[in-house]
């Protein structure tokens, strides 16, 4: 895992430099809605919270659509999967996701390189507006999530890396609940 220095600049601007290019994106990717799209003063695309499916696929409102999203770069144990039993910590995680977005949550929608799934979903990094709190590295953090590394979307994966190494040391929620 390579982690930059504070203040290493080349690492820095790389990363700036994606995020307002994804910023970008996911505004050109949602401008087909036909009601106005708002968005905040770094180009994030705003929305409300409908949903919590489980603790890494959010429901959003944005501008006349619900959009299904799927948070990048985080996986929590499954507790809907049609063919795979609940796993361990996953209602945990999944009552942690709800507790960090309940419905008509305000976020802040940023997308990566890859705009959908397989499944149709958005794949987006989500803020919570209110404090901009990072929710797919809140929930790593928490030990609510693993780190899940899917090329092309990897623009926070040393971080995810590193805030699921501090969980795992302080046997934080998976991590102190369940084998592996």
């Amino acid at each position: 895992m390579a982690v930059s220095a504070p203040g290493h600049s080349s690492s820095v601007s790389k990363q700036a430099i994606r995020r307002v290019v994804a910023a970008g994106a996911a505004l050109a990717l949602l401008s087909s809605c036909s009601t106005r799209i708002e968005s905040d003063a770094g180009g994030r695309v705003l929305g409300t919270v409908t949903h919590v499916s489980d603790g890494d696929t959010i429901t959003v409102s944005i501008g006349d659509t619900h959009e299904s999203i799927r948070l990048i770069g985080v996986d929590t144990p499954e507790t809907q999967h049609p063919t795979k039993p609940v796993q361990c910590w996953g209602p945990e995680a999944t009552q942690h996701t709800k507790s960090l977005l309940p419905i008509g949550t305000h976020v802040a929608i940023v997308r990566d390189v890859e705009a959908r799934d397989r499944y149709s979903r958005l794949l987006a990094y989500i803020y919570r507006t209110s404090d901009n709190l990072f929710v797919n590295e809140e929930l790593v953090r928490s030990g609510s999530a693993r780190p899940y590394p899917f090329p092309p979307n990897t623009t926070y994966e040393s971080d995810f890396a590193a805030a699921a190494h501090a969980a795992q040391q302080q046997r934080l929620g998976l991590w102190g609940h369940c084998e592996r």
